[in-house]
């Protein structure tokens, strides 16, 4: 691949690894491609889709005119592999807090959880995390609550177009899930645990699909600290 094609445009299929944000994985590959093809310094690269610093999976890169490509990428419906945990709870709906109000959920079956999943299946309305990239008057959601101030965050209709694969091996449950953009997973282990009656957080997150877009098709290619992409 030449300058030529990073500037015309290129979309980079990306595993991310956890613990990098979105803006920091994008950055990263911006210094790396500049500096490897000698890109000019406005040389334009931006992410198609938000994925949370503690999650992993499916970061889709755009290069270029290609930037331009980035609504639709983002419109289209994503896939997660998701794992919560029931019985217990955080302020940030997953593990970047530590857990807080743990409840007996010795009388959960497993029926009931079938169930209870069903339930949220169809379009939904559900509230962001308070610890979320959100801006609320110009300031980011998780800024203002680690700052400790009162974050109300208004309800939004999402869709989830399948909840599958479902393993529950108790306190934890893991399963599939199919949605629309702008759902957070985190929002909907929390609800899950509120419907349960007994809370829940999520503990793993990853994302396996966006529209057409897989995160089988990344490179095995490792760039510097574990960094994989791939050019489609």
């Amino acid at each position: 691949m030449t300058d030529t094609d990073f500037l015309e445009g290129q979309i980079l299929l990306v595993d991310k690894p956890l613990d990098w944000t979105s803006f920091q994985a994008v950055n990263k590959l911006k210094y790396k491609l500049k500096r490897e093809f000698n890109l000019p310094k406005k040389f334009k690269i931006g992410h198609a889709g938000t994925l949370d610093p503690r999650a992993t999976g499916l970061l889709i890169v755009c290069t270029g005119k290609f930037t331009k490509k980035i609504p639709e990428i983002q419109d289209a419906p994503k896939e997660y592999l998701t794992e919560i945990k029931i019985g217990v709870q955080t302020e940030s709906y997953d593990t970047e807090k530590p857990e807080i109000l743990h409840t007996d959920f010795s009388h959960i079956t497993e029926d009931f959880i079938h169930e209870t999943l069903k339930t949220f299946v169809g379009e939904i309305e559900q509230k962001p995390p308070i610890f979320s990239a959100i801006k609320i008057d110009g300031n980011r959601a998780y800024d203002l609550a680690r700052k400790g101030e009162e974050v109300v965050m208004k309800p939004r209709k999402t869709t989830v177009f399948y909840i599958k694969d479902i393993e529950i091996e108790l306190p934890f449950v893991r399963f599939t899930v199919g949605c629309s953009k702008g759902t957070y997973i985190r929002s909907l282990a929390h609800d899950i645990g509120q419907e349960l009656g007994v809370g829940a957080y999520l503990t793993n997150l990853r994302r396996t699909k966006i529209g057409a877009y897989s995160v089988e098709n990344a490179s095995s290619e490792f760039l510097e600290n574990d960094y994989r992409f791939s050019a489609l």
